[in-house]
């Protein structure tokens, strides 16, 4: 584990072999959209939802959203994938081998790798259930174990490869103080990839950065990593939750768990900015976008405050 006093002079010194591999690009996409992925829902009137809180993380760092529906062919998920600058497989429950979302997701994620081994920028983000996700879609297998951190809040435990990271090099230093000594990470999972797991699979292993870590009193899990060579980060906890979730005690709403969810987003979203996919038209643009849709108030019977429902 790496002191929380060293990082910010790491982060300075410390060049990215990303960036010499991709490069900067010289100028960036100021109207960024993101795909949120979908995910099934066991509701005879309903197909699928996305929860608000979702949409709202990422529009606050100034991108927009539409929803990736679940039922469509592969042909209309390339087109999309052509359309937008980058997509979210947000936390759930459905399952990583038979559900829509998984099927969908692995779409996407082969795209993603196809395109960015080719110079065209595209990232791809995984929170809770995405990281898992990104475990089994990189390594090919299930490699999670059950923990206890269905409902906790805690602090980040980073790894030594942070300094080498991209994904918290523009958090300051106070607030990087603060998440390797504050509660501030919200854990919503029974499953994890251990530390030791991911060590025995050499695909994981050299595919992903783990950035930091966390135990839940008997096993230690990755919850943070970023692939070496692709714009691909995860996170096992939830950042969306502590600026747009109120539901559950566990969540904090401190100043700085505010600013931790606002600073993850930012920098998924600087990386969306470098991707220069874009709709057909203006009017093909409007038609898929998040706006169509109206989110309903379920705070009252779920975890999410509001949700959108697709049919």
């Amino acid at each position: 584990m790496i002191h929380f006093f060293y990082l910010a002079c790491l982060f300075t010194v410390t060049d990215s072999p990303f960036s010499k591999r991709f490069g900067a690009p010289i100028k960036t996409n100021d109207r960024p959209i993101i795909g949120v992925l979908a995910q099934d829902v066991f509701n005879a009137r309903r197909n699928a939802y996305i929860a608000a809180s979702y949409v709202k993380f990422l529009e606050s760092a100034g991108a927009r959203v539409i929803p990736v529906m679940i039922n469509k062919t592969e042909d209309e998920y390339k087109r999309l994938f052509k359309s937008i600058n980058g997509v979210l497989f947000p936390g759930g429950g459905v399952s990583l081998k038979s559900s829509k979302y998984s099927k969908t997701a692995t779409i996407f994620y082969r795209l993603a790798l196809e395109a960015n081994s080719k110079g065209d920028y595209f990232p791809v983000w995984g929170t809770c259930l995405g990281l898992e996700m990104l475990t089994l879609l990189t390594s090919g297998e299930s490699l999670l174990s059950h923990t206890n951190t269905k409902g906790v809040a805690l602090p980040l435990n980073f790894t030594d490869d942070v300094r080498d990271g991209r994904l918290f090099k523009e958090f300051p230093e106070e607030l990087l103080k603060s998440l390797a000594t504050e509660r501030l990470t919200v854990n919503s999972h029974q499953w994890s990839i251990t530390t030791e797991n991911f060590a025995k699979s050499e695909k994981l292993k050299s595919f992903y950065r783990v950035l930091s870590t966390n135990s839940d009193g008997q096993n230690e899990f990755v919850s943070t990593m970023e692939a070496y060579n692709f714009p691909i980060y995860a996170t096992q906890w939830h950042p969306e939750k502590n600026v747009f979730e109120w539901g559950l005690p566990y969540i904090p709403h401190s100043g700085r768990a505010i600013e931790i969810g606002f600073y993850t987003a930012h920098f998924f979203i600087s990386e969306a900015r470098k991707s220069f996919h874009s709709f057909c038209s203006v009017e093909e643009e409007r038609k898929a976008l998040i706006y169509n849709y109206k989110p309903e108030y379920t705070g009252k019977l779920s975890a999410f405050e509001q949700m959108y429902y697709f049919d």
